[in-house]
């Protein structure tokens, strides 16, 4: 079962989401919270596989809580689940650790389904977001650092531009597990990057995809 944490401040919406969740077969919402200093606790004591971050709570708003989980604890998978598109709110949301980005007008199964994606490694983001990322980067005028990388790096790379988890990958290109993730590991040193989703920022930027 992928055990879920559930953080918004509107009691209608948890009630709805977390009863589709709860109907799946394997997914399991094991807490709820209201605002976002109560997200950081639960999360931390129960240490979910993923954390449905509303962005908008009382106490404490999701950027703050998604940052002070992430540094207690950087394994976090953290989506945001939240119905602000604008680059206030995306960027920091996603500079503070967040895994995954979706918009409150998805569909619970598609919530479902980025949690089960963002479960197996993915780091899934709404196309609008996509949009806006490759947007702003592309006219950031930053000093590419990609050319460090060799060309089974960069193969690597555009793979998880494609969603493509540890294991895809490995089997995709016929290589160790091990060997990947030390080649996943290179990659983000090379880009500066804290985690796979910078990563594939970063690929956007600078249109390598």
């Amino acid at each position: 079962m992928i055990k879920v944490l559930f953080a918004d401040d509107h009691e209608m919406v948890r009630i709805g989401v977390s009863a589709y969740l709860s109907a799946q077969r394997d997914i399991e919402v094991i807490a709820e919270a209201d605002d976002g200093t109560e997200a950081v606790d639960l999360a931390l004591e129960h240490r979910p596989d993923i954390i449905l971050m509303d962005l908008v709570m009382k106490e404490m708003d999701g950027i703050e809580a998604t940052q002070k989980i992430v540094e207690q604890w950087p394994d976090a998978k953290i989506i945001i689940v939240t119905s602000f598109l604008d680059d206030e709110k995306v960027y920091p949301a996603l500079e503070a650790g967040a895994t995954s980005y979706m918009l409150k007008t998805s569909k619970a199964e598609e919530i479902a389904k980025a949690i089960r994606a963002t479960y197996e490694g993915q780091s899934i983001l709404e196309p609008e977001v996509t949009g806006k990322i490759m947007t702003k980067m592309r006219n950031s005028g930053d000093i590419p650092l990609h050319e460090q990388l060799t060309n089974r790096e960069m193969e690597i790379l555009l793979l998880m531009t494609e969603g493509k988890t540890n294991q895809d990958i490995s089997d995709e290109l016929y290589i160790a597990l091990k060997t990947v993730k030390v080649h996943v590991s290179n990659i983000l040193g090379k880009l500066q990057v804290q985690d796979r989703t910078q990563a594939v920022i970063y690929a956007f930027k600078h249109d390598l995809v």
